[in-house]
């Protein structure tokens, strides 16, 4: 890929934004999948929100300004996709989103696509019983391994609050993993 304005240019250039969009999708479908999927949990869900996700960036990749990186535009959309998703289906099950996430991790072992030990899924599970924002936080830094920079972009929040987030995170799953 070339320099990230002269892609944005021919992705906003009605000539150049098909190719261009198949271009996108194929850099970053795999990475905002794996992103999408630790907040959704369910594969198929995650199928449903990155199509979302991918169908927003090409509705509104015109009105995209620069302020940010492509990449921390699209993860935003991304995780507010995923987000949105998890309060829909909270709410058309009648349960809470902490409910909701339960529900999902406990279904993750009869998910086809998940290939976890069981630690993974204690992790999983650990991972569950965090605020949505630190959950967010540590998928971001532990498992995506972005900088506090770029989630700062993401999430619109100052890194201070991030970085204090993900050590609340972090000390909750240590403590969580270790009780038995």
């Amino acid at each position: 890929m070339t320099d990230e304005s002269d892609f944005i240019l021919r992705l906003q250039n009605p000539k150049s934004k098909e190719a261009a969009f198949r271009e996108l999708l194929n850099l970053y479908k795999e990475r905002l999948y794996w992103h999408i999927r630790k907040i959704v949990i369910s594969h198929d869900d995650a199928d449903d929100v990155l199509q979302n996700t991918f169908i927003k960036v090409h509705r509104s990749i015109d009105k995209f300004k620069g302020d940010s990186k492509l990449f921390s535009w699209m993860y935003r959309i991304a995780t507010n996709e995923s987000i949105t998703h998890i309060n829909k289906n909270a709410k058309r099950l009648q349960i809470s989103n902490e409910e909701h996430q339960t529900y999902a991790i406990n279904n993750l072992t009869a998910d086809v696509y998940f290939e976890g030990d069981d630690i993974q899924l204690k992790l999983q599970k650990a991972i569950a019983t965090l605020p949505q924002k630190q959950q967010l936080v540590f998928n971001m830094k532990y498992f995506d391994d972005l900088k506090y920079k770029e989630i700062s972009e993401i999430l619109e929040t100052s890194e201070g609050a991030l970085k204090a987030s993900y050590h609340i995170a972090v000390k909750k799953i240590e403590s969580f993993l270790t009780s038995d």
